[in-house]
């Protein structure tokens, strides 16, 4: 082997390494831009006592979510998704009529979103036990939603609480 012969060897060695080191780095770049816009949706029930109260939606992650499904459930029978005449019916059978905020496919819920979904504006115990029973115990809320990238399916899920032994 000749000088020319090793010195080409070392040059396509290197050409290789850094071709190598730039998919790689194409490849990191592109997961931390999917992770920068990550959508975060969550479910919180809240019951201050003359306050709002009621099942609250937050997108505290860093990117918007975009709404692919959702599922309502009420005592193991599916409603339907979470729009109007789907929440329409499980208000209808209630007491006092809870506020609602609905979403439909391909719906975009933005960055820092934070908004009540089924609530009562100034919550008293006694007058709101039914909204109450339903949210803590009957309700089941599946949302599933992507990232603007696409094709991840995260799911938020609110499920009924365990009954008090």
């Amino acid at each position: 082997m000749n000088a020319e012969t090793v010195t080409a060897i070392c040059a396509v060695v290197i050409a290789v390494a850094s071709l190598v080191v730039s998919v790689y780095q194409t490849y990191a770049m592109r997961q931390h831009n999917r992770h920068s816009v990550r959508p975060v949706l969550q479910l919180h029930r809240g019951w201050p006592t003359g306050g709002r109260a009621g099942i609250r939606l937050i997108n505290s992650g860093l990117g918007p979510a975009i709404i692919l499904d959702s599922k309502l459930t009420v005592d193991d029978e599916v409603i339907g998704t979470w729009d109007a005449p789907s929440v329409d019916r499980i208000r209808d059978r209630l007491p006092v009529r809870p506020s609602a905020v609905t979403f439909n496919r391909g719906e975009v819920i933005a960055t820092d979103y934070e908004q009540y979904l089924l609530s009562v504006a100034s919550y008293d115990p006694q007058e709101h036990a039914a909204v109450e029973n339903l949210i803590n115990r009957r309700l089941t809320l599946e949302i599933h939603y992507e990232s603007l990238y696409g094709g991840e399916n995260y799911t938020a899920v609110l499920r009924p609480r365990q009954a008090d032994h």
